[in-house]
């Protein structure tokens, strides 16, 4: 067994990617387009890729038993973690692609510096420098 991807299901694909490009820099791997509609999308992230799903394909796989992330109220219980030597400026450049600031970058008590910001979509994304050791 190995982790394969991380999958969202998104009101809108091709939104959600591009934010994630223009935000965190990442590059498209896969784009699935059938009759004008792009239903499947997928970034280069490191060794496990980030997807996107419509709801229509969330709808066809789960038969509507998810719910549906929205930016609107407290994040869902998940976060995914971008991991950036330099937490500030990655931090302003997600903020600046239309993230929300939830939280600025702090030094913790182990000596990482994190943020938190939430995506255009809703993911709750932390943002850390390395781990020393």
């Amino acid at each position: 067994m190995k982790y394969g991807c991380t999958l969202i299901y998104v009101k809108d694909v091709m939104e959600t990617l591009e934010f994630y490009e223009r935000a965190f820099g990442f590059e498209r791997a896969f784009v699935y387009e059938e009759n004008g509609v792009v239903d499947y999308a997928e970034l280069k992230t490191g060794e496990v890729a980030i997807g996107f799903a419509s709801y229509a394909l969330g709808e066809m796989n789960l038969e509507d038993k998810y719910k549906k992330i929205t930016r609107k109220g407290n994040p869902v219980g998940l976060e995914i973690v971008f991991v950036d030597e330099n937490v500030k400026e990655s931090t302003d450049k997600a903020v600046k692609a239309g993230a929300k600031l939830i939280a600025p970058p702090t030094e913790k008590p182990w000596g990482q510096t994190v943020s938190y910001v939430r995506s255009i979509e809703g993911t709750l994304i932390e943002i850390c420098s390395p781990m020393n050791g």
